[in-house]
């Protein structure tokens, strides 16, 4: 199975995982992730980042931190750090498509993107990081930090609360809410207005407006998940 197709429609990378069951951030799956969102900044598109219709991600497999290998542990995490890292400073327009469960690291991808479109389904999204016995990356707090309402950040990162689609919007972790039937039209509109912007303003403002989140996740990634020294 295809973990990660692309697709190019326009002057727009549809990028879509499926797994066919969770979309687990696992290193083949971020290794897919990275080498689409390289392919899409080659083609010079806007990226639009999408999962299955019951679940964008399940976050990172909890199965590689439970084998016991701190050494594997903390390479995922660094991958899928580094990866969050190409979309917050990503040179076009990124939109992500929530229509189930987003989980970290499912969850930092969108806090990563520049426009969020969220299904008014049963999704759940948010931090859970301390509901099961897991401290919260300082990368994920930083990118949390620049995109949730002060409030709901505390709440998701410090108590582990999941927030309810339709509370999304409120909290920072999507930017529009539409019925479920209304989804593709919704990710076409967002193309098209994105489309009309001019590329070389949206990226330099982009790495200005972003400088300070950019250079903390940076920091983060290399005090907390660089390989040990041999």
């Amino acid at each position: 199975m295809e973990l990660v197709t692309y697709e190019r429609v326009g002057r727009a990378a549809r990028i879509r995982m499926d797994d066919g069951r969770l979309n687990l951030m696992n290193p083949a799956m971020l290794s897919a992730l990275d080498a689409a969102f390289d392919r899409a900044a080659a083609d010079g598109a806007i990226a639009v980042l999408s999962g299955r219709p019951d679940i964008f991600s399940a976050g990172f497999d909890l199965k590689v931190f439970r084998a016991g290998n701190a050494a594997a542990s903390k390479a995922l995490v660094r991958q899928g750090a580094e990866l969050a890292l190409k979309v917050l400073s990503f040179p076009r327009p990124v939109v992500t498509v929530t229509e189930g469960h987003a989980y970290p690291m499912g969850a930092f991808l969108m806090l990563s993107a520049d426009w969020r479109i969220g299904a008014d389904s049963g999704w759940k999204g948010g931090l859970n990081e301390v509901a099961i016995g897991l401290t919260v990356p300082s990368f994920a707090l930083e990118l949390a930090r620049q995109r949730l309402a002060p409030a709901w950040f505390s709440r998701t990162a410090i108590t582990g609360e999941m927030f309810l689609a339709h509370d999304a919007v409120e909290a920072g972790l999507i930017d529009e809410l539409v019925p479920v039937g209304e989804v593709e039209a919704a990710v076409e509109v967002a193309i098209a207005r994105l489309s009309t912007i001019d590329f070389g303003a949206h990226a330099a403002t982009k790495r200005r407006a972003r400088r300070g989140a950019i250079a903390a996740v940076r920091a983060a990634i290399d005090a907390e998940l660089l390989p040990e020294p041999a």
